[in-house]
């Protein structure tokens, strides 16, 4: 398999603060990855460094053989951890935004998903409920045949009913030619949809594995070890 995702002695350091500090790493394309790690870890800036929005100290990141910019940007679709539309824009705009932007956007499979969760295109994006929002924005990368989904706390702040759409939604609609990393430490919601993992601990990899490999060959859940590696 080609590699989507490499990141060589990679630095990012915020005054003293190393964030990520000599980070090794490759991921391979066609699978679902979570990326784990508690709060501050480094996972955030990880997916910011691969999405163009930070640039490294040292080291080198690529993204399918490129360094993040213009040309990563049409393979990368990027779910940030918060909300990012303008208030007053309608759904109808953030379709439309989309579309213009990107190539590989599927206006009627978004349609199809928005239809689905009842959501009308003419409502305003600030009368949506907070569940809803993070459906809508995820609708939208979902909707992208892109090489790399980069989903940061796709699950974190929502009810259980709704974590289980977002996990649904992103399985029947990601590219399966593509590779979907989800940075979260919910990680017992998470990890039946997960191929590989990667434990982040304060900005460098402390491990990398598969998951059957964690359930056959320790006889653990992820969970379970992901309690061992951090436990405080």
């Amino acid at each position: 398999m080609a590699n989507i995702l490499e990141c060589t002695n990679l630095v990012k350091r915020f005054g003293h603060f190393h964030a990520i500090a000599d980070l090794n790493l490759t991921l391979e394309t066609g699978k679902v990855v979570g990326l784990l790690g508690p709060n501050g870890s480094g996972k955030t800036t990880l997916i910011k460094l691969a999405n163009g929005l930070l640039t490294p100290t040292s080291g080198e990141i690529r993204i399918d053989g490129n360094p993040p910019g213009i040309e990563t940007k049409r393979v990368v679709s990027y779910l940030p951890d918060k909300t990012y539309f303008d208030q007053w824009l309608k759904v109808r705009d953030c379709l439309a935004l989309f579309a213009d932007f990107y190539e590989d956007f599927d206006l009627a499979k978004a349609r199809d998903m928005l239809v689905s969760l009842k959501i009308d295109e003419g409502a305003a994006f600030r009368t949506l409920s907070k569940g809803t929002k993070e459906k809508m924005q995820l609708v939208l990368v979902m909707s992208r045949a892109a090489k790399l989904y980069l989903l940061d706390e796709p699950i974190g702040g929502v009810d259980p009913a709704v974590r289980d759409y977002i996990l649904n939604t992103i399985i029947r609609n990601y590219n399966e030619e593509g590779t979907v990393v989800i940075s979260t430490h919910l990680i017992y919601d998470i990890e039946k949809i997960l191929d590989e993992v990667i434990f982040l601990k304060e900005g460098l990899v402390e491990r990398v594995a598969s998951v059957d490999d964690i359930r056959e060959k320790e006889q653990k859940s992820v969970d379970e070890v992901f309690r061992e590696v951090f436990r405080c």
